[in-house]
């Protein structure tokens, strides 16, 4: 049962480790060693090699490894009018219980795109491979979760309504250029909407005087608002999961609290569903996924460089299909290997070993 259009069996989430020369760029860039150019011709030379492991790997769909990136929502406040970045309200961490601050995107005036985003990285990412290229948008809900209400009332908005349908003016806007551009598959990258699965979170906002159900409303509305209008041969996925940030996550609870909601609701196509350790809980909220969408089973972790064993993988996948049928299964890792430049504990070796186990048990059980 191998699928021709994506999302595909054997998938992956996108993002992938910046190499040392890379890395390097971006600092030299900052400091204003290097030019512009020079530094598009670094990224440029980063993303073939990025093609290739890849295609080498097996895989169908190709990502550039958000290698233009600081993080994977770093070019929405580059280039949207009233984005910045702030520190969030909430800290990663890890089982060693170390605590990590972070920066994310903070609303502070009416925001417009003053732009194109993606396009120039999809551009060239399409003329590097013959596969299908696929490109990543941070989602809507990471441009106002992480400070909420709050800054949103301070930047001007008389309400979230408000600022939701600017952001969704943005997002329709950015999608429609790279639907021109000749995308069709875009995946939106998603944390907020898992976080509030964790009851101790929950609390936290309900203790902030807000109601954790009422976020998911707005979220769901957001979404589809954002997706409206997209070309219907365009495929639309929806990767959730709990951070990741240099080996740390944000939260851990059960899919179960948004499960049947945001399966039925959300206008999407493919959900990538991260699903590597029992911070996810287990399988069961697969019940809630319709028959007309795909759960990518996010089985292989891009946190630790062991390697999982391909039985192992086999034997969720088939835990996974006595909730869902295996014709609306996928497999991929849990999250991109480096969702900022800095990335995550692994080596390049373990990437590359990583998505080949997907291919490889992918083949094995579809095909």
């Amino acid at each position: 049962m191998p699928n021709s259009n994506p999302p595909f069996r054997a998938d992956h989430v996108g993002s992938l480790l910046r190499p040392a020369a890379l890395r390097q760029a971006f600092r030299d860039h900052s400091a204003g060693n290097i030019s512009a150019e020079e530094f598009t011709a670094i990224q440029d030379d980063a993303v073939r090699r990025a093609v290739a492991l890849q295609e080498n790997a097996g895989l169908k769909s190709i990502t550039d490894g958000e290698f233009r990136r600081a993080s994977y929502w770093s070019h929405f406040v580059e280039g949207i009018d009233g984005l910045e970045v702030a520190e969030a309200r909430f800290d990663f961490t890890d089982a060693s219980g170390d605590a990590m601050h972070f920066f994310a995107p903070h609303v502070t005036g009416p925001i417009r795109r003053a732009g194109p985003l993606s396009g120039a990285e999809f551009d060239f990412l399409k003329s590097a491979t013959g596969a299908t290229p696929k490109i990543t948008l941070p989602s809507p809900p990471t441009m106002h979760f992480w400070d909420a209400t709050s800054a949103v009332q301070q930047a001007g908005y008389t309400g979230p309504e408000e600022f939701f349908a600017d952001l969704a003016a943005v997002f329709q806007a950015e999608i429609a250029d790279l639907a021109a551009r000749g995308a069709r598959y875009i995946q939106l990258d998603e944390v907020p909407l898992v976080m509030l699965c964790d009851e101790n979170l929950r609390d936290r906002i309900r203790a902030n005087g807000e109601d954790p159900d009422q976020y998911v409303d707005h979220y769901i509305k957001l979404f589809n608002a954002c997706l409206e209008g997209r070309p219907n041969d365009m495929t639309a996925a929806l990767h959730i999961c709990r951070g990741n940030f240099k080996g740390h996550w944000l939260t851990e609870g059960s899919y179960g609290y948004v499960a049947e909601r945001v399966f039925q609701e959300i206008n999407v196509d493919a959900f990538f569903l991260e699903y590597d350790s029992p911070r996810a809980g287990d399988f069961s909220p697969l019940a809630q996924m319709p028959g007309d969408k795909t759960a990518v089973l996010g089985l292989v972790s891009s946190k630790v460089p062991e390697l999982e064993k391909p039985d192992d993988l086999k034997r969720r996948i088939d835990e996974a299909a006595q909730f869902l049928p295996l014709e609306n299964l996928g497999l991929s890792p849990q999250c991109g290997f480096a969702s900022a430049v800095s990335g995550n504990p692994v080596s390049e070796d373990d990437q590359k070993a990583k998505l080949a186990l997907v291919v490889e048990v992918a083949e094995d059980v579809w095909g």
